[in-house]
């Protein structure tokens, strides 16, 4: 039923009401008005739409052997493969376009978001955060768009985890289009997901409504970079109202693609993380059904040398005699702890015997 003004919310108080479709479409005007939210003009709507019940059926078989084609399917909230935890929003879709299977594992799902034009730094924690997690049996979701969402995506997959993708379009609509490859895997290994129909164009209204889904559908949303007014920001904004945990990497001041995550670690509204394991920490209870009680720990036994030199690194690249300047220690000392940080995973080497955090 495709009622102008008949939203999830408003279908829901119809369906708590009347019990069925059916008996939704044969009311009076007179009960229809008894339901919280129908007024007059959508009461009359309801009614008319009776007579549309035919060119809705045929519209309905059509779209029907559209998904067919396509390996796709509908999920109504109704149904028990519906995601248990988007159940449970303010807000949840009525209908969900699906192609691929649905997992036990998706129950344990943290989605990763970020800018579409991500610094080395971002692109790198994108990477490294979405591929450690996923060796935890933990689903990583996001929304294939560029940057940040596509890498998740492709480390999961290179890890041989499961990944799950939340389109602001049709599942049958690639977007961006240079993703058909990476669409083409996720649907195979892993789950494409979309509140809307069939044909449905990347329109830009779209895609704060599939950001609700994102974080809905998981435990918590890890915001790898973004700008202050970032779809990333959306994203936390409705995970906070959904009450789920919102986690975000510091970044470098001054930078714009650090902006939105220091923003969020500033007001208290996500919970600073620098590793994969930060996150599993902090959600062991909800976790452990997949991972175990072996959450590996951080090895940050660091000592007083170590921390001198980390304390003046930054994702900025320091070349090794000004790191020896700024901690007043040699130079042959500084590479000596400057390769044990490195085994422990915080700092990495690069060209010209430069050094910078992970």
């Amino acid at each position: 039923m495709n009622v102008e003004g008949i939203g999830p919310l408003k279908l829901r108080n119809l369906l708590s009401k009347l019990k069925s479709i059916d008996n939704i479409i044969n009311s009076s005007q007179t009960t229809l008005l008894q339901v919280e939210g129908i007024n007059t003009i959508l009461a009359l709507r309801i009614i008319k739409a009776k007579n549309e019940i035919k060119k809705f059926s045929i519209q309905l078989k059509k779209e029907y052997s559209l998904l067919k084609k396509i390996d796709g399917k509908i999920i109504t909230i109704w149904d028990f493969q519906y995601p248990e935890l988007l159940r449970k929003i303010y807000d949840p879709p009525i209908i969900l376009y699906v192609k691929g299977n649905y997992s036990d594992q998706d129950r344990y799902s943290i989605s990763i978001v970020g800018t579409r034009t991500p610094t080395s730094y971002g692109k790198n924690m994108a990477d490294r955060f979405a591929g450690e997690l996923a060796t935890q049996n933990i689903s990583i979701i996001s929304g294939l768009a560029r940057g940040i969402d596509s890498i998740a995506h492709k480390s999961v997959l290179k890890s041989n985890g499961r990944t799950v993708a939340i389109l602001g379009t049709g599942i049958d609509v690639i977007y961006p289009p240079e993703n058909r490859k990476l669409f083409d895997e996720i649907s195979e290994k892993g789950l494409i997901i979309s509140e809307y129909p069939l044909g449905t164009k990347p329109d830009a209204q779209n895609f704060p409504k599939r950001n609700r889904i994102i974080s809905g559908i998981t435990l918590g949303t890890v915001v790898i970079e973004t700008g202050i007014n970032g779809g990333a920001m959306q994203t936390a904004a409705f995970a906070l109202d959904q009450n789920r945990e919102v986690f975000a990497l510091p970044g470098n001041i001054g930078i714009r693609q650090s902006e939105g995550t220091n923003a969020l670690i500033r007001k208290g509204e996500a919970k600073l993380v620098t590793t994969p394991e930060d996150i599993l920490e902090e959600l062991e209870i909800k976790l452990k059904p997949v991972i175990g009680k072996n959450i590996p720990k951080p090895n940050l036994d660091l000592n007083i040398f170590e921390e001198k030199i980390i304390s003046q690194l930054s994702t900025t690249p320091l070349q090794i005699d000004k790191i020896s300047l700024m901690t007043s220690l040699s130079t042959s000392d500084c590479l000596v702890h400057l390769l044990s940080l490195e085994f422990k995973g915080l700092v990495k080497q690069l060209p010209g015997k430069t050094f910078s955090l992970i």
